[in-house]
């Protein structure tokens, strides 16, 4: 069994031990105890017993100070009471932090866009100012095109491997020919000024750097024992990631379903590749840039915790269909199947974000190893991690592969509702017209067929519709989400209209709640158990009422947001009623930033002054949640030298246009910064 607490802060000599009823709990002598230790930049402290612990053991955490016990107040904890920690006259631990992604850190050593060096200086500004924990986005490989759609973070060639858009090039070596050293300085210059990321020009110059130096002097990094034990650690993932990427190259394409006789995963192909001088030569040049990659990154993350500064790391819930990942281990995602989210504030059609669906099955028969892997090599860099959309491990939002916009999507599992069931439940007269188009698509069998012939104007009406029929049970039917919107709906005489409304309700809401918390509780501890990083839910969106009693029951911290209120019918959220085991924000990545936010809701579009958004940022940082993070364009808008000049130009991501350009970047440097 694995305990797992955040303490108050513990003082230097101090010990947190947990103690219960039962020998190997030191039959409640503190001195006899399981000492409990804390890894981290977090004060996570976990124990594990290696023993079958009767359901009947009662227990409780403590702190040790020489022979000074001080105990945990309250009844004796169960395994059905994990409460947080109440220690009388000690303050909870809580901490704030700053969100922001690597590539828009700038400083005076950077080459037009963050890496991984500007960490270090991030932590020097945030233990400056008070802080606790650095925030940043998915930094895993997205290269597919090196065209400007791979600046899209959440869409990676890999789970595992780092994208070589954050080495510090001086790092790897200086480039010995003098006229091309020049003109990568000169380069160097240009980029930095630019007012966002080129990611075509910096990508492409990077490559270029690091490819003049691995012919250069590759061979040392390959000679060197540190490279060594770094293959033997990652072969499990990184030669099948440096193969696919030279396959990638070779015909042009990441869609490996173009690659002829290598389309198919083969690890006997690979042991010719490397048997080839050529095809070995290629490879290694991607051994070369992972080694100096987790170098770089290992060292920024141990100066963080250096400076008491705790990493915190982001999981994306998909996978590319055309990543290492799908070639290597097919059996484990429904590829004909896309994940997306429901309509919403952000995205009227719904969001589509073109990633194949888990196959939980396989999955779980595999012990969900996939997840472990994944999990224990984050953990080497980072002390917290986000779990992006954390709704998809309780259900997903699932789109079939021949359709273009999320509207029509379902959720998957789901108990759909058979015709009678409507009739005799609901008092819905259900009609098969209610389950397609009221329009002629004049011959086209899905929306990306009408948008890839031009027709474009045709895809509307494919919304106009109250029901979708379930992939899997045909006959049985979803209500179509926010059916009410439609012209269908509104046509509808009023008590069918009522009855829509109930059933639709039910059905999003309740009717899969026990489906759906039994699902979560059987894959998260895959991901929560994996490693003592201090794990954080996305859990914003139609949040089923079971959500918050799993997040409690695995000690995942929920996500706080003001202006996407938990509960029904309120507008804006009060930071002071934030739970304990959450993460405040005053925005997202997904959201205009405070400023733009506060614009955007004024008649006169008048930009907030500092005052009024140093005002929201208190409130947070009082707030009783665990994690007060705020983006950097939030803390920047309570000052008035420090703020962007326009605030327009701050939005990260807008989540409706899924060719959206992630570009953003620091418009002051973090020496600047540092200084002021």
């Amino acid at each position: 069994m694995m305990f797992r607490v955040i303490t108050p802060r513990v003082s230097p000599g101090q010990t947190v031990k947990v103690i219960g009823s039962c020998p190997e709990l030191g039959n409640w002598d503190p001195h006899l105890g399981v000492t409990m230790t804390a890894e981290r930049a977090i004060p996570l402290y976990t124990a594990t017993v290696p023993y079958q612990l009767p359901s009947s053991l009662e227990f409780k955490f403590v702190i040790c100070d020489g022979d000074h016990v001080i105990w945990e107040e309250g009844a004796n904890r169960t395994q059905a009471n994990i409460g947080p920690l109440d220690f009388r006259g000690r303050e909870r631990w809580r901490a704030t932090g700053v969100a922001i992604p690597v590539f828009s850190l700038r400083s005076e050593g950077d080459f037009g866009v963050g890496d991984f060096e500007d960490l270090k200086l991030l932590a020097d500004w945030a233990a400056d100012s008070g802080m606790s924990v650095i925030q940043i986005l998915p930094i895993n490989d997205t290269t597919m095109t090196r065209k400007f759609t791979d600046s899209y973070p959440y869409n990676a060639n890999s789970t595992i491997a780092l994208h070589p858009l954050y080495l510090r090039l001086d790092r790897l070596g200086e480039i010995t020919d003098e006229a091309t050293r020049k003109r990568f300085s000169r380069m160097r210059i240009e980029l930095q000024q630019l007012p966002e990321v080129d990611y075509e020009r910096v990508i492409e110059a990077k490559e270029a750097y690091a490819r003049a130096i691995f012919e250069q002097e590759g061979e040392k990094t390959l000679n060197n024992p540190d490279f060594y034990r770094f293959l033997d650690d990652n072969f499990y993932w990184l030669i099948p990631y440096a193969a696919f990427s030279t396959l990638r190259d070779k015909y042009g394409t990441p869609d490996f379903r173009q690659w002829g006789s290598d389309s198919k995963y083969s690890a006997s192909r690979i042991v010719n590749m490397l048997n080839d001088d050529d095809e070995r030569h290629r490879i290694q040049f991607y051994f070369f840039l992972q080694f100096h990659l987790h170098t770089q990154l290992l060292e920024a993350a141990a100066y963080c915790r250096s400076k008491g500064i705790a990493l915190k790391g982001d999981i994306p819930i998909g996978i590319s269909p055309d990543s290492v990942d799908a070639w290597q281990n097919p059996e484990l995602f429904n590829l004909d199947m896309q994940a997306g989210a429901p309509p919403d504030d952000f995205a009227r059609e719904g969001q589509n974000w073109g990633f194949p669906t888990y196959n939980w099955d396989c999955m779980a028969r595999k012990r969900y190893s996939w997840w472990d892997r994944r999990l224990r090599k984050m953990a080497e860099y980072f002390d917290a991690f986000r779990i992006d959309h954390i709704l998809g491990f309780f259900r997903i939002w699932e789109i079939p592969s021949t359709e273009v916009y999320g509207l029509l999507g379902h959720f998957s599992p789901a108990l759909p509702l058979s015709p009678a069931e409507m009739d005799a439940t609901f008092d819905f007269r259900f009609s098969a017209e209610m389950a397609r188009p009221l329009h002629s698509t004049e011959g086209f069998a899905n929306q990306r067929e009408a948008l890839e012939a031009g027709r474009a104007d045709l895809l509307p009406r494919f919304a106009d519709l109250l029901f979708v029929e379930d992939p899997y049970k045909p006959g049985h039917y979803h209500p179509r989400i926010a059916g009410y919107e439609t012209e269908m709906f509104r046509n509808l005489p009023e008590n069918q209209r009522a009855a829509y409304s109930r059933m639709h309700e039910e059905f999003f809401y309740r009717r899969h709640n026990d489906l759906w918390r039994k699902n979560a509780e059987r894959r998260l501890p895959a991901v929560v158990n994996a490693t003592t990083m201090l794990a954080c839910a996305e859990d914003l969106g139609m949040i089923p009422a079971c959500v918050p009693t799993v997040l409690d029951e695995f000690q995942i911290l929920s996500l706080e947001v003001q202006r996407m209120p938990k509960e029904y019918g309120v507008i804006l959220a009060r930071p002071e009623t934030y739970p304990y085991q959450s993460v405040a924000t005053t925005s997202t990545h997904d959201m205009p930033p405070l400023r733009l936010w506060l614009m955007q809701g004024s008649d006169q579009a008048v930009d907030p002054s500092p005052e009024t958004c140093a005002g929201f940022i208190d409130a947070h940082v009082k707030s009783p949640a665990m994690l007060s993070i705020l983006p950097l364009q939030d803390w920047l808008s309570a000052n008035p030298e420090l703020r962007r000049p326009d605030p327009t130009e701050e939005q990260i991501n807008i989540p409706s246009n899924p060719r959206h350009y992630w570009r953003y970047r620091m418009h002051l440097t973090l020496e600047n910064l540092l200084n002021h």
